[in-house]
């Protein structure tokens, strides 16, 4: 079949899926509307001093912890996720073990309790689970984060550069030298050594 062919035919099984007209036993799940099915701002002020838990948060983010279903499309790959205890990266984690990887997670050390969720999650899909912590502003530690990481999982084929730091500040002047060069260590120079 062509394009042209192609074209039409996904038209025409559009207009039942986008009238919302499914009845009960036709065979196709009854869609939800996004916009009203999350949490919505304005959230409660919640400061963390840094680098912050997930896990307490309120609501908790949701990172696919539930809601996301693998199809095996990584199966036998494996991956070393920076920042792979919360956020991106955690939701990272969680589908990449889901869709059949073994997965190592980078996190900084006091973001234990997050990562400790994430490993659980990653070994209840049946798949390797690593956790390395350490701070990646050392060049050091981002070297041997990528060789233990290859040590424990038998090899890596996927490196997801995803931690990251910015510090909020009212204005750029109260950004301290010191805030800056740990941020560009962080943001730049990680994913560089790695």
């Amino acid at each position: 079949m062509d394009f042209a062919g192609n074209a039409v035919a996904a038209f025409t099984v559009a207009p039942g899926a986008i009238s919302g007209g499914n009845k009960p036993g036709d065979g196709i799940a009854k869609l939800e509307d996004p916009t009203t099915k999350y949490p919505k701002p304005p959230f409660k002020y919640q400061p963390q001093p840094w680098p912050g838990l997930q896990g307490q948060m309120d609501p908790k983010p949701d990172c696919g912890e539930t809601s996301y279903k693998g199809s095996g499309r990584l199966m036998g790959r494996k991956a070393l996720i920076t920042g792979g205890d919360s956020g991106m990266g955690r939701a990272a984690a969680i589908v990449y073990a889901r869709e059949g990887a073994d997965v190592a997670i980078n996190y900084f050390p006091t973001e234990e309790p997050d990562a400790k969720e994430v490993i659980a999650l990653i070994k209840a899909e049946g798949r390797k689970a690593v956790a390395i912590p350490d701070d990646l502003r050392d060049e050091a530690f981002c070297r041997q984060l990528v060789q233990k990481a290859v040590a424990e999982l038998g090899g890596l084929d996927i490196i997801v550069n995803n931690a990251g730091r910015q510090q909020s500040a009212a204005s750029i002047s109260d950004v301290t030298t010191e805030e800056f060069d740990a941020t560009m260590k962080t943001n730049i120079y990680a994913p560089f050594w790695i």
